[in-house]
């Protein structure tokens, strides 16, 4: 798996030669025990946190020295659920048509840039052509700038299903794609399909186990996979180290692929009680993306911005995702932060943080579902999710105090990501 590659990093001698960047925190959000520390001193040598000590500690002449004594710092942040493929626009539909990979790689970069820039490090995509892999693998070698990626590549759906890709095309260009293209029907084509992601370099393996807003079909709900089809992708994926991600709105379809395994639900609308108490007894969090909720309910409102059968979704599904998790953060379902971006305009993401505290979580422990927790879900709670001796040096810092002031997370004035500055203002 990916992380292998990031363990490496973590060993390679390169970092001994570094010079040593000694950053001053005015107050650090540490996101284990979930307080804000003050005065606060982290040392950074090559891509590493070598340390983290109480006050100013005294800088070498030959130290790099960062001044964010005015600022509040914390970890860098991780969505996890994004699309860093497209964004929304009336024309989405059509594009399908018109766009070739290399058009879909180029404006990536943009969408890429601006999340990195808002001050997320890290983000798991859930779903694109293949581009996403390629986009993934230029920013690991430092050909582009933005956030690490951990992506699933092309997503995993049933035949009409909401990631089949010929849903809404005439009937000549639909033809029947299978398993190379994300489509399966019963549990041979669904290993098959699991194995073709490994193929393709996927880092984790997403399914759309209901009905979807966006997608041109009828239903935004009805369950789309089997237990047994989804037990099937399950295994498979635990064989190739990968995870598996399951979109869902319907409660149906949750309790199936809770049951089966998968570790994180998506969305979760039609959440219902039984579905939450099956997921506090398997360990299943749930990434809400509250943004993309309230996002396509606007864009739906907007005359022929959707096709007729999406925007009637959009209305009835997205603004019902904040109740959704304001209940299931009470019932003490583990959350992880995710927003959907692609369905809203990249950058915006830090939207979630607000949307999360205007129903009841504290701001601290919405922060601690964008470090700790997401790191907890990907994996790699061992080298991201905290500021802490030995973990990657990915951190950031704000104008302001969220506890204070919850627009501050709209203010990222600084953005390191692999002990590398991107933003310093």
């Amino acid at each position: 798996m990916r992380k292998l590659f990031f363990l490496s990093m973590l060993l390679a001698p390169l970092c001994l030669l570094a010079q040593r960047t000694v950053i001053y925190c005015g107050q650090l959000i540490d996101t284990k025990n979930m307080k804000a520390l003050n005065n606060m001193t982290i040392i950074v040598e090559g891509n590493i946190i070598t340390d983290v000590v109480a006050g100013f500690a005294t800088a070498a002449k030959t130290d790099k020295v960062i001044d964010l004594k005015n600022k509040t710092v914390m970890p860098g942040w991780m969505d996890m659920h994004v699309h860093v493929e497209e964004e929304t626009n009336p024309n989405i539909y059509m594009e399908r048509f018109t766009a070739n990979p290399p058009d879909i790689a180029f404006q990536s970069l943009r969408y890429v840039d601006r999340t990195l820039m808002a001050g997320f490090t890290t983000v798991r995509d859930l779903g694109g052509t293949g581009v996403n892999i390629s986009l993934r693998n230029a920013i690991n070698k430092g050909y582009v700038k933005g956030p690490r990626i951990f992506t699933a590549g092309k997503s995993i759906a049933t035949t009409g299903g909401h990631a089949d890709p010929t849903n809404g095309y005439r009937k000549n260009l639909m033809g029947d794609p299978g398993p190379e293209n994300g489509v399966v029907n019963g549990p041979d084509d669904c290993m098959k399909a699991v194995r073709q992601r490994y193929k393709d370099g996927s880092d984790l393996i997403k399914i759309t186990a209901s009905g979807g807003v966006l997608s041109v079909a009828k239903s935004g709900e009805n369950p789309q996979f089997t237990e047994a089809e989804i037990k099937a992708i399950v295994s498979t994926a635990k064989d190739y180290g990968f995870k598996v991600a399951a979109h869902c709105h319907g409660a149906e379809a949750m309790k199936r692929a809770v049951r089966a395994g998968v570790n994180s639900i998506e969305h979760g609308t039609f959440m219902d009680d039984e579905t939450m108490d099956l997921m506090k007894q398997y360990g299943t969090y749930y990434v809400p993306t509250i943004t993309a909720g309230k996002g396509v309910g606007d864009s739906a409102r907007k005359p022929g911005y959707y096709p007729e059968v999406v925007a009637k979704k959009a209305i009835a599904i997205g603004p019902k995702i904040q109740s959704t998790f304001a209940k299931a953060y009470k019932a003490g379902v583990k959350i992880a932060f995710g927003t959907d971006a692609g369905v809203y305009a990249h950058g915006r993401n830090w939207l979630e943080f607000v949307y999360m505290n205007e129903v009841g979580m504290p701001v601290l422990e919405a922060i601690k579902t964008a470090t700790v927790n997401a790191a907890d879900l990907l994996g790699v709670s061992d080298i991201l999710g905290t500021i802490e001796k030995g973990k990657l040096a990915d951190i950031i810092a704000l104008d302001g105090d969220p506890q204070k002031d919850v627009q501050s997370f709209s203010r990222v004035k600084f953005v390191m990501k692999d002990g590398v500055v991107y933003k310093n203002e």
